[in-house]
């Protein structure tokens, strides 16, 4: 599989490039999640980063935006659904 270096901004991962395994088409997922454990028996936290262009395209051509409502998109947002 390949992977592309991907920035991420905003949340705990502020500032951070990584590698992002991405698609056939060379595209990384829409939403990227982060398990993040907890500590004494806490619950496990989830980080939820979406995609988005950058605003820098000659490091990276996408970068992932850290969404703190932690809502997962489970599709297309039509007009008339009950979101």
């Amino acid at each position: 599989m390949r992977s592309e270096e991907t920035e991420f901004s905003g949340g705990p991962l502020d500032g951070r490039v990584m590698a992002v395994l991405v698609g056939p088409t060379g595209r990384p997922p829409k939403v990227y999640t982060v398990p993040v454990p907890g500590e004494d028996g806490a619950p496990e936290t989830v980080l939820v980063y979406r995609l988005a262009p950058a605003a820098r395209p000659r490091r990276t051509r996408w970068r992932y935006e850290y969404d703190p409502e932690g809502r997962r998109h489970t599709g297309l947002k039509w007009p008339w659904s009950k979101r």
